[in-house]
Order: structure tokens, then sequence, then C-alpha cells
């Protein structure tokens, strides 16, 4: 069972714990996977077969498939083991946190060389900010 985590509310924010770790054990070995060029080549000659040799769930396996790196990492995936991805389709891991964002690469490099994202009305669930939630107050 799922403890009360404070840091829930966090906007934005998927913090890779325990309960994330056992939720996304095999989506992270496949990752890892991919380390092996032999790995590498199964896995683009035939993305979908090669999922299917591991126990994902459909909706990680969906996720890897539209390369939603969010959604990967909502469904217990870590970020150092999905850049094996990335580096398997050739992009760098700053090409992929700009697709996290919805940035180009060339928008989220300027945007982390001028300091990173501002943080104002952006620190936790029901404060206001353009990231949150309404108040339920």
């Amino acid at each position: 069972m799922a403890l009360d985590k404070e840091f829930k509310e966090i906007p934005g924010t998927i913090v890779f714990d325990a309960e994330q770790s056992r939720k996304g054990y095999w989506l992270n070995q496949f990752c890892m996977s991919l380390m092996k060029a032999e790995n590498r080549t199964k896995f683009k000659a035939d993305e979908r077969a090669y999922l299917d040799g591991w126990k994902l769930t459909e909706e990680q396996k969906q996720a890897v498939l539209d390369r939603d790196l969010n959604r990967m990492m909502e469904l217990g995936g870590n970020i150092y083991f999905l850049s094996k991805i990335g580096a398997t389709d050739g992009k760098s891991f700053q090409q992929m946190a700009g697709s996290m964002t919805g940035m180009s690469e060339q928008e989220y490099r300027d945007m982390m060389i001028k300091g990173g994202r501002k943080i104002d009305g952006n620190r936790r669930i029901g404060e206001d900010g353009d990231a949150q939630r309404p108040r339920k107050d």
C-alpha cells in the first residue's frame, strides 16, 4: 500500500523511491538490456516483439513505443535507465530532457543556461501558480 508522501505535492516531480522502483523494475531491466549491441539491434528491428519478451505492462510498452518519457517515469522508469532508450535512438540526454518539457533542444538549452525554470508559484500543489491544480478551499 502506498504511503501518503508529502513530495507528491511537488508539481511535475516524480521521486524515484522504493514504490516507483518496484513498479518499474521490468521497464528498467529492459532499458539496461539496451547496453548490449545485439539487444539494441533486436529492439530496433522489431520494437514490439522485443518488448513482448519482457514482463512490462501494456501501458509501459506503449509509453516506450511512443517514446513518452514522462509517462515512462510515471510508470516506474528511472531517467538514468530510460536514457538507454534515447541513446539507442541516437539522442543526447539534453534532447531527451527537452522532449519532456515540450521544448526543442535549443529552447531547453537556452532555458538551462539562463538558470532553469522559474520557481515562482510552482513549489507545492495548492499554491497559486501556472502549474498548479486549483485550490479546493
